[in-house]
């Protein structure tokens, strides 16, 4: 299985900071629940990695 796999799996993201002072990104699938708590720079680095996917993603289309 890879990033190209396609799957049949519905799930609920969720993304916000914490009371701690970090952002946490939360999926919830079925029975499973996987918080990720990051500091504000590490969120940042993964907001420039989703952009940069998008955009990749986007010209592909054309």
């Amino acid at each position: 299985m890879g990033i190209n796999t396609e799957r049949d799996v519905e799930a609920n993201l969720q993304i916000g900071p914490t009371d701690q002072g970090f952002v946490r990104i939360f999926i919830e699938a079925g029975s499973a629940e996987i918080p990720m708590d990051f500091a504000p720079e590490e969120a940042e680095e993964i907001a420039e990695e989703i952009r940069a996917a998008a955009e990749t993603a986007r010209n592909l289309s054309k």
